[in-house]
């Protein structure tokens, strides 16, 4: 039972941003972001979007800090992860 955090590296809203996820379920991601106070509309898809300044919040929390290429691998080694759609993707 283990959430991951990686860095704050990611541009957007005038913010640097992390990704939160789970390597257990969409249930226990869901219920350590309201722990830490994370809004529903912060959750996109397959993990939480967590401003920089909330890092270390979530860290004293029991987040894992790794990298973002470990993140995205322990996020699919673990059957949860969802890609975002493209258009004409699959199609032949």
């Amino acid at each position: 039972m283990t959430v991951y955090l990686d860095p704050p590296t990611w541009p957007g809203h005038g913010r640097m941003w992390s990704h939160l996820v789970s390597d257990t379920s969409y249930a226990e991601l869901h219920a350590f972001a309201a722990r830490l106070g994370a809004p529903p509309r912060a959750f996109e898809r397959d993990h939480y979007d967590i401003p920089a300044e909330r890092y270390a919040d979530a860290v004293r929390l029991g987040a894992v800090e790794v990298g973002s290429k470990e993140l995205v691998h322990r996020l699919t080694a673990a059957g949860l992860r969802r890609r975002k759609y493209a258009p004409g993707a699959g199609r032949g």
